[in-house]
């Protein structure tokens, strides 16, 4: 004979392994959240703007006058030079085929701007060369112009006058004083190559009837 026994139900099982808990937000946790965050950016954005590093060039190894540098022999360095940023040489300065240095620089050294000249200075140089008759309007800055003198032969009387210097290029028109001046001037400053500055020098200290003449007229005169 089977036992009276009463078979007992199983407890239910609970709802909360089935439920997915809940998530408790609280609205200051995210203001908090977007105050910190508000300020990581406006302090990133306020160093930023404060930061004025510019790149300029600094010598890879000491460099002697007269040696010619490409960008290989510069070492791009990041420095804060404010509004002297003019007075380096940086990057865009230098062409391809280089540049002279005209002056001693250091390894290590920021290169300054005054320190380098062009290739051309190489092969040709500047000259102020004095006149004393009217300029003609078309030279200015750029300009081609021949350069011609006349030897002094007696009190007054020159000789005829020769081309000492052809197509050379003018630099600027200056006055006695320096000041850069207009058509007025009595002077010319102009690129002349250094086989000729000899003969140039010369008819100054001669005395000679110098003249600047146009080898070209401008379009607009």
């Amino acid at each position: 004979m089977q036992s009276g026994r009463a078979v007992q139900p199983r407890p239910a099982v609970r709802e909360s392994k089935s439920r997915s808990k809940r998530f408790w937000f609280d609205p200051r946790f995210g203001i908090g959240v977007v105050l910190i965050v508000g300020a990581v950016a406006g302090t990133a954005f306020v160093v930023g703007a404060a930061d004025t590093s510019i790149t300029v060039y600094a010598a890879r190894e000491s460099l002697s006058p007269g040696t010619v540098v490409t960008t290989a022999d510069l070492v791009p360095t990041s420095v804060r030079v404010g509004d002297a940023e003019s007075l380096y040489l940086v990057p865009g300065d230098v062409p391809d085929d280089g540049i002279v240095i005209t002056r001693a620089v250091d390894h290590g050294e920021i290169v300054p701007a005054s320190a380098t000249g062009s290739l051309d200075g190489l092969s040709v140089t500047t000259v102020v060369v004095p006149v004393t008759d009217q300029l003609a309007a078309s030279v200015r800055a750029n300009a081609t112009v021949d350069i011609w003198a006349a030897k002094e032969l007696e009190n007054g009387v020159f000789g005829p006058p020769v081309v000492i210097v052809p197509s050379a290029s003018v630099v600027r028109l200056v006055e006695s004083s320096g000041l850069v001046v207009d058509d007025s001037s009595a002077g010319v400053e102009v690129l002349v190559p250094k086989i000729a500055i000899a003969r140039v020098l010369e008819a100054i200290a001669n005395s000679d009837a110098l003249s600047i003449v146009p080898v070209t007229l401008g379009v607009k005169g």
